[in-house]
């Protein structure tokens, strides 16, 4: 792994296997390398996230891990089974809730499990157990004969977990799954997926592109950029890895190309981010201190601030020390295709 990052190995409990494996796995399209030798893996049970800015290659990552696109050198094994000699066998341990809603509006809640279980040659009586317990995780059980298009956006991203689970996969993948959702929605699918794995000991990877998701629902965050792993660790980890313990957010009502170089020049300032016209983050170990010395600077030029907070530091912060920019400025427009379908008829 390259990059300064706190790592971690085989998860939390090195004594049982990873649910996922990936061993210096490198892609490339012709001269151009994507992924370039990453190495990480996931713990049985564990929630895993996946952050980086566009072009990092987080989504070439996931599409080999899903058997999408093969895998150029280096190993990948899901659930125990090798993405290139064993694909099939993955790809019916696993599901995979694509970025977009793509459960059919016309068919009912019921119909689009019962489909999708089909194409998993789901025996029917299983098919039928099945359908009634998703929908009961979910909390969609009294809507299994509406039409898909009655439902709000937060139950029909509800539908799409149910419809990745209805076969029983050991280990599941998510791509952005509240993207669009109101925060009320989006609390309610956090909550869900941290249920869901307690009750039916489901291994997740995540990719987000909110910060905040990321620091509740994972156990454990990787950030890659230009192909490279270049942070691996705890949430808790990552920002004990930044430097400075506090972030002081101040706005100047006067505009200078001066302040950047003042600020930092104060003691105990590790790092300055501009946000915007007269607005600067200043990472400090020693946010007290830090704020007074603002104050004090500003007074003695004769500088108003329009504002002052502190505040610990954040993924945010992780995610701009270690790639050079804010992941929320990244108009995350990944294309997640769903895997394809498993051998057997339906």
């Amino acid at each position: 792994m390259s990059g300064g990052g706190p790592t971690a190995g085989n998860g939390r409990n090195g004594a049982t296997p990873a649910a996922i494996a990936v061993e210096k796995i490198v892609k490339k399209y012709g001269a151009f390398e994507a992924v370039k030798g990453v190495s990480f893996s996931v713990a049985e049970g564990e929630i895993f996230g996946l952050l980086g800015p566009n072009g990092a290659g987080k989504s070439t990552l996931i599409r080999m891990m899903t058997t999408l696109i093969p895998v150029t050198s280096g190993r990948a094994v899901v659930a125990g089974h090798d993405v290139m000699k064993d694909a099939d066998a993955v790809r019916r341990a696993i599901g995979v809730i694509p970025q977009a809603l793509t459960s059919d509006q016309d068919l009912t809640v019921e119909e689009n499990l019962s489909i999708y279980a089909k194409l998993y040659s789901v025996p029917r009586e299983q098919r039928e157990r099945n359908i009634a317990e998703v929908l009961e995780s979910v909390d969609l059980a009294k809507w299994r004969k509406a039409e898909t298009k009655t439902l709000s956006g937060g139950m029909r991203r509800r539908l799409e977990i149910a419809r990745g689970l209805v076969h029983d996969p050991r280990i599941f993948f998510l791509d952005e799954p509240t993207t669009g959702l109101d925060p009320v929605s989006r609390i309610a699918v956090w909550e869900m997926l941290n249920n869901l794995k307690k009750t039916r000991n489901l291994t997740m990877l995540v990719t987000t592109h909110y910060m905040e998701e990321a620091d509740r629902l994972c156990d454990r965050i990787a950030i890659v950029d230009h192909g490279t792993l270049v942070a691996l660790g705890t949430p808790v980890e990552l920002k004990q890895s930044v430097p400075g313990s506090n972030v002081v957010e101040v706005q100047f009502a006067r505009e200078s190309d001066a302040w950047m170089e003042r600020l930092r020049a104060l003691p105990d300032v590790t790092e300055v981010q501009s946000q915007s016209a007269g607005v600067y983050r200043v990472l400090t170990s020693n946010g007290s201190q830090t704020t007074t010395q603002l104050v004090e600077m500003a007074a003695s030029m004769g500088e108003q601030l329009t504002s002052l907070s502190v505040q610990n530091t954040s993924l945010d912060d992780v995610f701009v020390h270690y790639t050079g920019r804010q992941l929320r400025d990244e108009q995350v427009k990944s294309v997640f295709i769903m895997p394809q379908r498993p051998g057997g008829n339906a």
